[in-house]
């Protein structure tokens, strides 16, 4: 293998599929991990996923990980409004950051339209759905020069 991927979900995203459907679909977290570790091994990647709804511990995951994942996708849940904390740990990773929200964050309420990680990121998918995690293990396939 050529390497893994980090995925990290924030804050209540072990809910997906049950909470807000109609915000953020039926997909389960078990759904988006298995989507992603079948997208990675598309481009010879696998996937260390993990979820919290506890910021220290996806801070512990930065850390252990920063340096040995080809790339990270993160998807902060409500940190990615708040959390400067995540973001100091996330400058810290070598390979690239893409950002990911399932719902189009623009498009809800106004608390949601900053994000304390856009702008350390190599991308940003938005309002895509669950897929935007598939658009995001092919972006960082691209960005670490794996064949597309």
């Amino acid at each position: 293998m050529a390497g893994t991927i980090a995925v990290l979900n924030g804050p209540n995203l072990n809910l997906l599929g049950v909470r807000k459907p109609e915000v953020y679909g039926r997909d389960t977290l078990a759904d988006v991990e298995a989507l992603c570790a079948r997208e990675a091994e598309r481009f010879g990647l696998t996937v260390d996923a993990r979820q919290s709804n506890h910021e220290g511990v996806i801070i512990d995951a930065v850390h252990e990980l920063r340096t040995s994942a080809v790339g990270f996708i993160v998807n902060a849940g409500a940190w990615t409004h708040t959390s400067v904390a995540l973001r100091d740990a996330l400058e810290t990773v070598e390979g690239p950051i893409i950002e990911v929200h399932i719902s189009n964050v623009h498009a809800r309420e106004e608390f949601r339209h900053h994000s304390y990680l856009s702008s350390i990121a190599s991308g940003i998918i938005v309002g895509c759905g669950v897929q935007g995690y598939a658009f995001a293990v092919a972006r960082i396939a691209a960005l670490t020069t794996v064949s597309v």
